[in-house]
Protein backbone atom coordinates (compact mmCIF):
# COMPACT_ATOMS: atom_id res chain seq x y z
CA UNK A 1 0.00 0.00 0.00
CA UNK A 2 1.38 3.79 -0.69
CA UNK A 3 0.98 5.48 2.01
CA UNK A 4 2.10 9.03 3.05
CA UNK A 5 3.33 10.34 6.56
CA UNK A 6 2.38 13.98 6.88
CA UNK A 7 5.07 15.19 9.48
CA UNK A 8 7.56 13.05 10.84
CA UNK A 9 7.85 14.13 14.51
CA UNK A 10 7.44 11.59 17.84
CA UNK A 11 4.05 9.67 16.10
CA UNK A 12 4.25 10.23 12.40
CA UNK A 13 7.95 8.51 12.30
CA UNK A 14 7.20 5.54 14.74
CA UNK A 15 4.23 4.99 12.68
CA UNK A 16 5.89 5.14 9.32
CA UNK A 17 8.45 3.45 10.39
CA UNK A 18 7.04 0.26 11.29
CA UNK A 19 4.89 0.71 8.17
CA UNK A 20 7.53 0.53 6.33
CA UNK A 21 9.15 -2.16 8.60
CA UNK A 22 6.04 -4.42 7.59
CA UNK A 23 6.66 -3.97 3.91
CA UNK A 24 4.76 -0.73 3.09
CA UNK A 25 5.62 1.90 0.54
CA UNK A 26 5.89 4.78 2.91
CA UNK A 27 6.90 8.38 1.67
CA UNK A 28 7.33 11.38 4.17
CA UNK A 29 6.23 14.55 3.58
CA UNK A 30 9.10 16.96 6.01
CA UNK A 31 11.25 19.62 6.14
CA UNK A 32 14.50 20.64 6.85
CA UNK A 33 16.90 18.15 9.06
CA UNK A 34 14.31 15.51 8.99
CA UNK A 35 14.06 15.40 5.57
CA UNK A 36 17.81 15.43 5.01
CA UNK A 37 18.45 12.92 7.43
CA UNK A 38 15.72 10.29 5.81
CA UNK A 39 16.43 11.12 2.95
CA UNK A 40 20.21 10.33 3.53
CA UNK A 41 19.80 7.44 6.32
CA UNK A 42 16.00 6.42 6.17
CA UNK A 43 14.21 6.51 9.45
CA UNK A 44 15.61 4.75 12.78
CA UNK A 45 13.55 3.42 15.20
CA UNK A 46 15.02 2.72 19.09
CA UNK A 47 11.96 0.38 20.17
CA UNK A 48 11.10 0.43 23.96
CA UNK A 49 13.11 -2.39 24.90
CA UNK A 50 16.36 -1.08 23.32
CA UNK A 51 16.04 -3.10 19.78
CA UNK A 52 16.86 -0.48 17.19
CA UNK A 53 16.00 -0.94 13.49
CA UNK A 54 16.27 0.99 10.72
CA UNK A 55 13.33 1.78 8.25
CA UNK A 56 16.05 2.31 4.60
CA UNK A 57 12.83 1.47 2.01
CA UNK A 58 10.94 5.25 2.18
CA UNK A 59 11.00 7.96 0.24
CA UNK A 60 11.00 11.76 1.98
CA UNK A 61 10.30 15.23 0.47
CA UNK A 62 8.78 18.00 0.93
CA UNK A 63 6.96 18.46 -2.47
CA UNK A 64 3.25 16.67 -2.71
CA UNK A 65 3.02 16.48 -6.16
CA UNK A 66 6.55 14.89 -5.86
CA UNK A 67 5.29 12.57 -3.63
CA UNK A 68 1.49 11.76 -5.89
CA UNK A 69 -1.45 9.61 -5.48
CA UNK A 70 -0.99 7.87 -2.64
CA UNK A 71 -3.77 4.81 -0.84
CA UNK A 72 -3.67 6.35 2.51
CA UNK A 73 -2.54 9.46 4.68
CA UNK A 74 -1.44 9.83 7.77
CA UNK A 75 -1.86 13.15 9.02
CA UNK A 76 0.53 13.16 11.90
CA UNK A 77 1.04 16.48 12.60
CA UNK A 78 -0.16 18.48 15.52
CA UNK A 79 -3.49 20.14 15.65
CA UNK A 80 -2.41 23.93 15.06
CA UNK A 81 -0.32 22.65 12.46
CA UNK A 82 -2.44 21.19 9.97
CA UNK A 83 -3.86 24.45 8.33
CA UNK A 84 -0.47 25.70 6.56
CA UNK A 85 -0.53 22.22 5.10
CA UNK A 86 -4.41 21.93 4.41
CA UNK A 87 -3.91 23.26 0.11
CA UNK A 88 -1.04 20.79 -0.25
CA UNK A 89 -2.31 17.65 1.10
CA UNK A 90 -5.09 17.42 -1.66
CA UNK A 91 -2.19 17.01 -3.95
CA UNK A 92 -1.93 13.11 -2.46
CA UNK A 93 -5.63 12.47 -3.25
CA UNK A 94 -6.97 10.03 -5.96
CA UNK A 95 -10.95 8.88 -6.33
CA UNK A 96 -10.21 6.31 -2.84
CA UNK A 97 -7.78 7.74 -1.05
CA UNK A 98 -8.29 7.25 3.06
CA UNK A 99 -6.90 10.14 5.37
CA UNK A 100 -6.07 8.91 8.74
CA UNK A 101 -6.12 12.25 11.52
CA UNK A 102 -4.02 11.86 14.61
CA UNK A 103 -4.44 14.75 15.86
CA UNK A 104 -5.12 14.97 19.79
CA UNK A 105 -8.37 16.78 20.86
CA UNK A 106 -11.65 17.63 19.45
CA UNK A 107 -10.92 17.10 15.35
CA UNK A 108 -11.98 20.18 12.30
CA UNK A 109 -14.43 17.04 11.21
CA UNK A 110 -16.36 16.26 14.35
CA UNK A 111 -19.64 17.32 13.53
CA UNK A 112 -20.10 15.77 9.89
CA UNK A 113 -22.10 12.80 10.25
CA UNK A 114 -22.36 13.52 13.93
CA UNK A 115 -26.46 13.66 13.50
CA UNK A 116 -28.68 15.89 15.00
CA UNK A 117 -28.83 20.17 14.77
CA UNK A 118 -25.67 20.61 15.19
CA UNK A 119 -24.16 18.09 12.08
CA UNK A 120 -22.06 19.34 9.62
CA UNK A 121 -21.09 22.16 11.83
CA UNK A 122 -17.58 24.05 11.39
CA UNK A 123 -15.41 23.53 14.71
CA UNK A 124 -13.84 27.05 14.89
CA UNK A 125 -11.20 26.94 17.49
CA UNK A 126 -9.76 23.84 15.63
CA UNK A 127 -10.57 25.18 11.83
CA UNK A 128 -11.01 29.02 12.39
CA UNK A 129 -10.95 29.82 8.87
CA UNK A 130 -12.77 26.79 7.42
CA UNK A 131 -9.53 25.83 4.92
CA UNK A 132 -8.96 22.12 6.51
CA UNK A 133 -12.51 21.55 5.88
CA UNK A 134 -12.70 22.64 2.73
CA UNK A 135 -9.51 20.99 1.05
CA UNK A 136 -9.15 17.74 3.62
CA UNK A 137 -13.09 16.31 3.18
CA UNK A 138 -14.40 14.38 5.91
CA UNK A 139 -15.78 11.96 3.75
CA UNK A 140 -12.15 10.48 2.70
CA UNK A 141 -11.25 10.45 7.01
CA UNK A 142 -11.15 8.17 9.28
CA UNK A 143 -11.22 9.04 13.07
CA UNK A 144 -7.63 7.59 15.42
CA UNK A 145 -6.95 7.87 18.99
CA UNK A 146 -3.10 7.58 19.11
CA UNK A 147 -2.14 6.09 22.67
CA UNK A 148 1.64 5.68 22.04
CA UNK A 149 4.39 7.63 23.89
CA UNK A 150 7.25 8.29 21.18
CA UNK A 151 9.60 11.30 20.85
CA UNK A 152 12.22 12.55 17.47
CA UNK A 153 15.00 12.48 19.41
CA UNK A 154 17.75 13.99 16.77
CA UNK A 155 16.70 13.80 13.00
CA UNK A 156 15.46 10.85 11.49
CA UNK A 157 15.36 9.08 14.89
CA UNK A 158 12.59 7.89 16.48
CA UNK A 159 12.45 6.36 20.47
CA UNK A 160 9.04 4.59 20.90
CA UNK A 161 8.46 4.74 24.54
CA UNK A 162 5.62 2.94 25.27
CA UNK A 163 2.06 1.65 23.71
CA UNK A 164 0.88 0.72 20.68
CA UNK A 165 -3.09 1.09 20.15
CA UNK A 166 -4.17 3.05 17.41
CA UNK A 167 -8.08 2.85 17.09
CA UNK A 168 -9.85 3.48 14.10
CA UNK A 169 -13.09 4.63 13.37
CA UNK A 170 -15.97 5.78 10.06
CA UNK A 171 -17.16 8.97 11.44
CA UNK A 172 -20.82 7.40 11.34
CA UNK A 173 -19.95 4.58 13.06
CA UNK A 174 -20.37 1.82 10.52
CA UNK A 175 -18.39 -1.18 10.10
CA UNK A 176 -17.31 -0.33 6.52
CA UNK A 177 -14.84 -2.57 4.26
CA UNK A 178 -12.25 0.46 4.14
CA UNK A 179 -12.23 0.79 7.72
CA UNK A 180 -11.94 -2.64 8.10
CA UNK A 181 -8.85 -2.80 5.32
CA UNK A 182 -6.97 -0.22 6.80
CA UNK A 183 -6.88 -1.62 10.44
CA UNK A 184 -5.45 -4.31 8.92
CA UNK A 185 -2.73 -2.44 7.52
CA UNK A 186 -1.88 -1.57 11.07
CA UNK A 187 -2.12 -4.71 12.67
CA UNK A 188 0.04 -5.93 10.05
CA UNK A 189 2.57 -3.36 11.06
CA UNK A 190 2.11 -4.65 14.54
CA UNK A 191 0.22 -1.99 16.29
CA UNK A 192 -3.16 -2.92 18.22
CA UNK A 193 -6.31 -1.22 15.70
CA UNK A 194 -9.99 -2.12 16.62
CA UNK A 195 -12.26 -1.03 15.02
CA UNK A 196 -14.83 1.14 17.12
CA UNK A 197 -18.13 1.94 16.62
CA UNK A 198 -18.26 5.44 18.04
CA UNK A 199 -14.76 6.52 17.56
CA UNK A 200 -16.04 9.95 19.03
CA UNK A 201 -16.19 8.82 22.37
CA UNK A 202 -12.82 7.32 22.56
CA UNK A 203 -11.49 10.72 21.44
CA UNK A 204 -13.24 12.10 24.44
CA UNK A 205 -11.16 9.59 26.98
CA UNK A 206 -8.21 10.65 25.64
CA UNK A 207 -9.07 14.24 25.73
CA UNK A 208 -10.10 13.57 29.08
CA UNK A 209 -7.01 13.80 30.33
CA UNK A 210 -4.86 16.08 27.86
CA UNK A 211 -7.53 19.24 28.49
CA UNK A 212 -6.85 18.99 32.45
CA UNK A 213 -2.96 17.83 32.79
CA UNK A 214 -1.35 19.59 29.64
CA UNK A 215 -2.47 23.28 30.50
CA UNK A 216 -2.19 22.57 34.26
CA UNK A 217 1.58 21.10 33.76
CA UNK A 218 2.16 23.67 31.34
CA UNK A 219 1.22 26.34 34.34
CA UNK A 220 2.68 25.11 37.42
CA UNK A 221 5.68 23.17 35.45
CA UNK A 222 4.69 19.85 37.18
CA UNK A 223 4.30 16.40 36.29
CA UNK A 224 1.39 14.10 35.98
CA UNK A 225 2.31 12.66 39.49
CA UNK A 226 2.83 15.93 41.09
CA UNK A 227 -0.58 17.06 39.16
CA UNK A 228 -2.66 13.98 41.33
CA UNK A 229 -0.46 13.57 44.09
CA UNK A 230 -1.43 17.48 44.92
CA UNK A 231 -4.80 17.81 46.41
CA UNK A 232 -5.65 21.23 45.00
CA UNK A 233 -4.18 20.07 41.41
CA UNK A 234 -6.25 17.11 41.56
CA UNK A 235 -9.45 18.75 42.40
CA UNK A 236 -8.82 20.96 39.94
CA UNK A 237 -7.83 18.17 37.06
CA UNK A 238 -11.05 16.57 38.27
CA UNK A 239 -13.52 19.65 37.87
CA UNK A 240 -12.18 20.49 34.32
CA UNK A 241 -13.21 16.46 33.62
CA UNK A 242 -16.31 16.97 35.07
CA UNK A 243 -16.98 19.88 32.67
CA UNK A 244 -15.90 18.21 29.59
CA UNK A 245 -18.18 15.05 30.74
CA UNK A 246 -21.18 17.37 31.14
CA UNK A 247 -20.64 18.65 27.12
CA UNK A 248 -19.94 14.97 25.42
CA UNK A 249 -22.63 13.35 27.47
CA UNK A 250 -24.90 16.42 25.42
CA UNK A 251 -23.20 15.20 22.37
CA UNK A 252 -24.06 11.66 22.76
CA UNK A 253 -20.48 10.31 23.61
CA UNK A 254 -19.86 8.50 26.64
CA UNK A 255 -16.96 7.23 29.05
CA UNK A 256 -16.35 3.83 29.26
CA UNK A 257 -14.02 4.94 32.19
CA UNK A 258 -14.42 6.37 35.53
CA UNK A 259 -13.23 9.37 35.97
CA UNK A 260 -10.82 8.71 39.39
CA UNK A 261 -9.55 5.81 37.60
CA UNK A 262 -8.59 8.11 34.55
CA UNK A 263 -7.00 10.34 37.05
CA UNK A 264 -5.04 7.22 38.52
CA UNK A 265 -4.19 6.43 35.51
CA UNK A 266 -2.52 9.31 34.61
CA UNK A 267 -1.11 9.13 38.39
CA UNK A 268 0.79 6.25 37.45
CA UNK A 269 2.33 6.98 34.25
CA UNK A 270 5.06 8.84 36.80
CA UNK A 271 7.50 11.99 36.85
CA UNK A 272 6.19 12.49 33.04
CA UNK A 273 6.56 15.84 31.54
CA UNK A 274 3.27 16.43 29.15
CA UNK A 275 3.63 17.38 25.72
CA UNK A 276 2.23 21.26 26.46
CA UNK A 277 4.80 21.88 28.99
CA UNK A 278 7.65 20.30 27.03
CA UNK A 279 6.79 23.23 24.66
CA UNK A 280 6.65 25.37 26.75
CA UNK A 281 10.22 24.61 27.85
CA UNK A 282 11.19 24.44 24.53
CA UNK A 283 9.49 27.61 23.21
CA UNK A 284 7.57 26.18 21.03
CA UNK A 285 3.61 27.47 20.34
CA UNK A 286 1.39 25.38 22.26
CA UNK A 287 -1.04 23.11 21.12
CA UNK A 288 -3.72 25.16 23.60
CA UNK A 289 -6.83 25.13 21.32
CA UNK A 290 -7.85 21.60 20.02
CA UNK A 291 -7.24 20.55 23.00
CA UNK A 292 -9.30 23.19 25.33
CA UNK A 293 -10.84 25.98 23.54
CA UNK A 294 -12.61 23.34 21.64
CA UNK A 295 -14.40 21.89 24.98
CA UNK A 296 -15.02 25.67 25.61
CA UNK A 297 -16.74 26.06 21.91
CA UNK A 298 -18.60 22.53 21.90
CA UNK A 299 -19.41 23.88 25.85
CA UNK A 300 -20.96 26.95 24.74
CA UNK A 301 -22.57 25.26 21.89
CA UNK A 302 -24.58 23.02 24.50
CA UNK A 303 -25.28 25.36 26.38
CA UNK A 304 -22.74 23.81 28.85
CA UNK A 305 -20.88 25.77 31.83
CA UNK A 306 -17.60 25.32 31.79
CA UNK A 307 -15.95 27.75 34.27
CA UNK A 308 -13.08 25.36 35.53
CA UNK A 309 -11.78 24.85 31.66
CA UNK A 310 -12.42 28.77 30.92
CA UNK A 311 -10.14 30.16 33.93
CA UNK A 312 -7.10 26.98 32.56
CA UNK A 313 -7.74 28.50 29.33
CA UNK A 314 -7.43 32.02 29.58
CA UNK A 315 -4.21 31.53 31.54
CA UNK A 316 -2.42 29.36 29.69
CA UNK A 317 -3.31 31.26 26.45
CA UNK A 318 -1.64 34.44 28.04
CA UNK A 319 1.59 31.98 28.94
CA UNK A 320 1.50 31.60 25.09
CA UNK A 321 1.16 34.74 23.88
CA UNK A 322 3.35 36.28 26.40
CA UNK A 323 6.11 33.37 25.14
CA UNK A 324 5.60 34.66 21.46
CA UNK A 325 5.61 38.43 22.52
CA UNK A 326 9.20 37.65 23.76
CA UNK A 327 10.82 35.05 21.92
CA UNK A 328 10.70 33.28 24.98
CA UNK A 329 10.60 29.94 26.84
CA UNK A 330 9.69 29.28 30.38
CA UNK A 331 11.59 26.41 32.51
CA UNK A 332 12.15 25.95 35.92
CA UNK A 333 15.62 26.08 36.93
CA UNK A 334 17.63 25.27 39.74
CA UNK A 335 17.91 28.38 42.14
CA UNK A 336 21.34 29.35 42.71
CA UNK A 337 22.09 30.41 46.53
Amino acid sequence: MKIAIVGAGGIGGYVGAKFALAGEDVTFLVRGANLEAIRRNGIKLIEADGSMQVATNVRATNDYAEAGVQDLVILALKANQVEAVAEDVPRLFGPDTVVVTMQNGIPYWYFHKHGGHLAGRQVTSVDPTGKILANIAPQRVLGCVVYPASELIAPGVVQHIEGERFPLGELDGSDSERVRRIAAVFVHAGFKSPVLPDIRSEIWLKLWGNLSFNPISALAHATLVDICQFQLTRELAAGMMLEAAAVAEKLGSSFRVPLEKRIEGAEKVGKHKTSMLQDVEAGRHPEIDALVGSVIELGRLTQTPTPHIDTVYALVKLLARTMQEQSGQVKMLAAVH
